[in-house]
């Protein structure tokens, strides 16, 4: 079978290996999508500390069911995690499952960018093989790992009833950020990103202003319009980009929160005053990955219509143009969500 892999930096390659055999308590699951994330795209550039297997999006069909697993069947459509804590640890018991030393040791193999991929027993067990309803397409069950993310990620800073937001990044996974907060109840929604394609899929996703950060006059009026000169709730750092946090720190209320959820640039540093920080109250929160019982939650708004996400895959790669997936999803003016599709997609 056919299967990506990086090798080397700036490079991803299509490789032939056996086919995977499910043991005990796994299965197999062949490919229908898999998203081209974020962090696939630092690990191609060299910039990420965890950096190995790639492709962590997946949803397909069950292929094949091994000795001991009774609530998965052959043919089933569903999405797969890649990672799950270890739900006995310290870390877990203080609920703080995504930084369980466990978690980031669990994954599929090789990867889900490949024909067909085997999910340890561990992921099998703690559920992390999830039933698509029937009303979830190929599409969004591809986005829903970096939903969950974002739920994660919300629920994580306890956002505020009727809370305003403020997004600094529309990327793939900032645009589900801002599409959740809507649907979960922010009274006023706004964001910057300077590709108009991603602007233009947040303003149809109902955001209520999306900017230019290279205005930040612009950025500065919009929020303080929006909040009495006030200050967003919740400011959220969906990039990168060091500056971009500093900004974030600005645009927050008295005692409001800053989310830092795209994932810094390896060595970056926040400049920040910090006596303003800590007189005003500022909290400033990470959120890093999801569980289970978020991506459960995503899926079933999607399910039921109260999020709609599928719009934003742009771009179909099948595998064996994944080179070409990652070339498309790291130019921001030509694609929003790039997936890389295999066999089960076609059915």
């Amino acid at each position: 079978m056919r299967f990506g892999r990086l090798a080397g930096p700036g490079t991803v390659v299509v490789e032939e290996r056996p086919e995977p055999t499910p043991g005990p308590g796994e299965v197999t699951v062949t490919l229908a999508a898999c998203g081209v994330c974020g962090t696939d795209l630092e690990k191609l550039r060299g910039n990420y500390r965890t950096a190995g297997v790639i492709g962590h999006e997946p949803v397909g069909r069950v292929a094949k069911v091994g000795d001991g697993v009774s609530d998965l069947s052959v043919g089933d459509r569903v999405f797969v995690h890649h990672h799950v804590p270890c739900y006995s640890c310290e870390v877990c018991a203080r609920g703080d499952y995504t930084f369980c030393p466990t978690y980031s040791k669990t994954n599929i193999d090789p990867g889900g960018f490949a024909d067909t991929f085997r999910v340890p027993r561990e992921n099998v067990e703690r559920k992390a093989v999830l039933k698509l309803d029937p009303k979830v397409d190929w599409d969004s069950g591809a986005l829903l790992e970096p939903a969950g993310c974002a739920f994660t990620a919300i629920r994580k800073v306890a956002m505020p009833e009727r809370a305003t937001v403020f997004i600094l990044g529309l990327g793939p996974v900032g645009l589900l950020y801002a599409r959740l907060v809507r649907a979960l109840g922010a009274s006023w929604v706004g964001g910057t990103e300077v590709s108009p394609l991603r602007r233009a899929a947040a303003e149809r996703g109902g955001i209520d202003v999306t900017l230019d950060p290279r205005d930040p006059a612009s950025v500065r009026a919009a929020v303080d319009s929006a909040t009495k000169g006030r200050g967003v709730d919740l400011a959220v750092v969906a990039t990168g980009h060091p500056s971009v946090a500093k900004s974030a720190t600005e645009l927050v209320r008295r005692g409001g929160t800053v989310n830092f959820f795209g994932l810094p640039e390896a060595g970056s540093r926040l400049d920040a005053d910090l006596q303003d920080l800590y007189l005003r109250g500022v909290r400033l929160i990470p959120s890093y990955a999801t569980t289970e019982p978020d991506l459960a939650e995503v899926h079933r708004l999607v399910a039921h219509g109260e999020l709609s996400i599928a719009d934003l895959v742009t771009h179909r790669v099948p595998l064996a143009r994944v080179a070409e997936a990652f070339r498309l999803a790291g130019r921001p003016d030509e694609a929003v969500k790039v997936t890389v599709t295999g066999a089960a997609s076609a059915e």
